[in-house]
């Protein structure tokens, strides 16, 4: 969805009409860039980057960052470039999911109808809590208050009928704000929008309604949908125009479980050999494999990311024949893959792990195949030991021996988050 600094200002406001806008769109504000300013307050008011390594990418800008054009997932030398004296943070994962539980608590205090996601987002659904918390202004006021005086963190909500309209609406507020986008007003607000603010329309499909002379989502309203079916193909051209015309009949999903858990890294030197990679793949799959069991679900499919020093990428991925949350068997399996490429000299600057085909744990009858039978508990009691004395002493208190290197090359400490950081 397009940016709220490409929006122009148009309809909508703070204390718009609120009846019938039940669905609330709560973003947080540069998230991880403001979980490392709360805990180093001396920056405050800096241009601050959060990221890994000068090769690796932007995963979060705060504010005074922004004013130099730098956004998330941009190079990391090219924010620089922009912005010489920008203060770069390596990325703390655990702190962003630590923050990320707190402020989803606060929003399920307001309902049960919460639908994350990412880590620093979520949808609301508030009808049912109207009677008894007030009408959904008053309760979109009174979580960006409460996240504030809890968290010290700031969020924007949008406010709207529906949730794309309230989507859209909170990226306009931003930051540290609250849009009210009245039902009467819905067409008003959208249509001025560019075509690219709409869920669905990037840089390939922006180009052939481009063609058709489609800037905004008034121009994509007034175009008949066969005209649509012919550029982009009959599902994105039903999705797209209805969304034009301010329908999105979809339902908080409380219960949606993640599609995939991933994490990557992007080293400062280029990998140059296989226990360079292997030192890489073991770090991410222990990220991986601790995000999948502490979310409570298991795995059906791992997959790696490889991407060169001349920046092409191949992808590999494996369905297990049963789902896992361990370690090992990530580990093992991210390693085939890698090993299945058969790379000669290769010159590596980028790794990921992925796991995908997520189902929850306790849903998910356990039958032991042989390997599992032959290989006995130790591997998921290691996990579980692991697991326990991390979340007594932190993330660095147990470290495999092979990670133990350079800071600037710890696939732990360092990889890519996987979320998108709010703006």
């Amino acid at each position: 969805m397009g940016r709220s600094g490409d929006l122009p200002r148009i309809a909508g406001s703070s204390e718009g009409d609120d009846t019938g806008c039940t669905m609330l769109h709560v973003d947080m504000d540069a998230f991880f860039a403001s979980v490392e300013i709360r805990r180093r307050p001396e920056l405050r008011g800096k241009p601050v980057l959060v990221g890994g390594g000068t090769r690796g990418v932007v995963a979060a800008a705060s504010y005074e960052a922004r004013r130099y054009g730098i956004r998330s997932a941009m190079p990391m030398s090219q924010a620089l470039r922009r912005c010489p004296r920008a203060i770069v943070l390596p990325p703390d994962r655990q702190a962003y999911t630590e923050a990320s539980a707190a402020v989803m608590a606060i929003l399920r205090d307001v309902t049960p109808l919460v639908e994350p996601l990412s880590l620093d987002e979520a949808f609301l659904d508030v009808a049912a809590a109207v009677r008894r918390q007030g009408r959904p202004a008053e309760i979109a006021a009174a979580i960006r208050r409460r996240v504030f005086a809890e968290q010290a963190l700031t969020c924007s909500v949008g406010v709207a009928p529906t949730k794309f309209v309230a989507k859209v609406a909170s990226a306009r507020c931003k930051p540290d704000g609250m849009l009210v986008v009245p039902v009467a007003d819905v067409l008003t607000f959208l249509h001025p929008l560019p075509v690219t603010a709409l869920w669905g329309v990037g840089a390939r499909t922006a180009e052939p309604l481009a063609r058709l002379g489609i800037r905004t989502v008034a121009d994509l309203a007034a175009t008949p949908i066969e005209t649509l079916r012919r550029s982009v193909g009959a599902s994105s051209a039903e999705h797209l125009f209805a969304l034009a015309q301010g329908i999105d009949p979809r339902a908080v999903s409380a219960d949606e479980v993640e599609k995939s858990i991933s994490a990557e890294h992007t080293v400062n030197d280029d990998l140059t050999t296989e226990a360079e990679v292997t030192r890489q793949l073991l770090g991410l799959a222990g990220e991986v494999a601790r995000r999948v069991r502490e979310r409570g679900v298991v795995a059906r499919t791992i997959g790696i990311k490889i991407r060169f020093a001349d920046f092409s990428t191949v992808t590999r991925v494996r369905t297990l024949p049963g789902r896992t949350d361990a370690t090992a068997t990530i580990y093992d399996t991210a390693l085939s893959l890698y090993r299945s490429l058969r790379l000669d000299q290769p010159r590596i600057r980028l790794v990921g792990v992925k796991a995908e085909g997520l189902a929850e744990a306790a849903a998910v009858s356990e039958q032991l195949s042989f390997d599992d039978l032959a290989a006995g508990p130790a591997p998921r009691a290691t996990d579980a030991v692991i697991d326990e004395a991390r979340r007594r002493f932190g993330a660095g208190a147990i470290r495999y021996a092979s990670l133990l290197g350079p800071p600037g090359d710890d696939p732990v400490q360092e990889n890519r988050l996987s979320v998108r950081d709010g703006e």
